[in-house]
């Protein structure tokens, strides 16, 4: 944590704000949001120079810079349905639901769609309608912004998304590591062992989709991701030998920071595909043989 960040209270008496006003500020201006009685620092809030702070005493809160800058201009203190999303992007309420379904953002359950932590770092709220009883969520308008959302419709779209995106190490990477290796399934995978775990997927008749962007605001690909379970899995490997244990460090702290499962296969674990991948699925929902 940096010396001149503050916890939100002392930021309103910087202010001259009561704290409950400041709340109001930040939330309105999507920087913060409320899911489960507590207050989660968005992406737009972060980006800002929020950031989450553990103490002994007082649990986990959230600390701003001194001169933090609450930017107004870029909101209308509204919420979209997924209908006014749709409009936007000129797909129905249905196909914008399966996105964000798709980027981990929403659960479907039988009483609707349920909002999920990763969901409410972007501007997701619940609501249930009063009538039917139904779940819904209400996006902050930031959301028509989010660059993973927008990179998603374009690739559902059929655009290239990967020309506009901003992601130049991935680009270095596909130089460094060509994808020479054809699966059954049609995808062309950088090494041997994702090889091997894309057959045993496709056999296994598990959906996957081979390097997927995370829905997050940095640019991390995983390697590959099940959207049954919301999960994304990683082999710790190339055709090279194992990664190194910082390179492992660093991936997973991002999986952990943003609430993302993941569940992996060692480079000496190949081999042992039918041993290794069904007990890590079957507590996902996925079953595999």
């Amino acid at each position: 944590m940096m010396s001149n960040k503050v916890s939100t209270s002392a930021l309103a008496k910087l202010k001259e704000l009561e704290p409950k006003q400041l709340f109001s500020q930040l939330r309105s201006a999507g920087y913060i949001n409320r899911f489960d009685d507590a207050w989660l620092l968005t992406e737009k809030g972060e980006k800002f120079g929020g950031e989450y702070v553990d103490h002994t005493k007082f649990g986990r809160f959230i600390v701003w810079p001194e001169n933090l800058i609450i930017d107004d201009d870029t909101t209308n203190h509204s919420h979209l349905t997924a209908t006014q999303v749709g409009e936007r992007f000129k797909l129905n309420a249905k196909k914008i639901n399966q996105l964000f379904k798709e980027l981990g953002w929403l659960q479907k359950t039988e009483s609707g769609w349920q909002l999920t932590p990763l969901g409410a770092t972007v501007g997701g709220e619940q609501k249930t309608h009063e009538e039917t009883q139904n779940q819904f969520v209400i996006w902050h308008d930031s959301i028509i912004r989010n660059v993973r959302l927008k990179q998603t419709v374009s690739e559902f779209s059929g655009k290239d998304a990967e020309a506009h995106s901003t992601d130049r190490s991935f680009s270095s990477f596909r130089q460094k590591f060509s994808a020479k290796h054809r699966t059954l399934d049609g995808h062309y995978v950088r090494s041997v062992g994702e090889l091997l775990i894309d057959n045993w997927l496709y056999m296994n008749a598990v959906a996957h989709a081979y390097e997927r962007q995370l829905p997050i605001s940095d640019n991390v690909i995983s390697d590959f991701y099940l959207p049954a379970a919301n999960a994304y899995l990683q082999f710790w490997g190339n055709d090279e030998g194992a990664i190194s244990d910082k390179k492992r460090a660093e991936i997973t702290a991002i999986y952990e920071k943003h609430g993302l499962t993941l569940i992996h296969v060692e480079h000496d674990e190949i081999d042992n595909l039918d041993s290794i991948l069904p007990p890590l699925l079957r507590p996902l929902g996925v079953h595999a043989y």
